[in-house]
């Protein structure tokens, strides 16, 4: 089962703590995807706090998002 992404905050360097539906909290790195592709609009940090929580993801205004899987899979878990 895919996960959602139920909370998030945006930290410093790029960085977002993120809770998922299955309890697990951890802090997903942003920064190795802001030379890719439609993520380099990230870089702007302003931009880069306007995400929102959409369809049990994280997204931008412009439809940049990052699917939960990957999320899950690539954040730092933390308890």
């Amino acid at each position: 089962m895919i996960p959602d992404v139920v909370d998030f905050e945006i930290l410093s360097d790029y960085k977002i703590k993120v809770t998922l539906s299955t309890g697990k909290t951890g802090i997903f790195n942003v920064e190795p995807y802001l030379d890719k592709g439609i993520f380099t609009e990230l870089k702007d940090y302003s931009y880069f706090k306007r995400a929102s929580i959409e369809y049990g993801t994280i997204v931008w205004p412009h439809e940049q998002d990052f699917a939960p899987e990957t999320i899950e899979l690539k954040m730092e878990e933390i308890s």
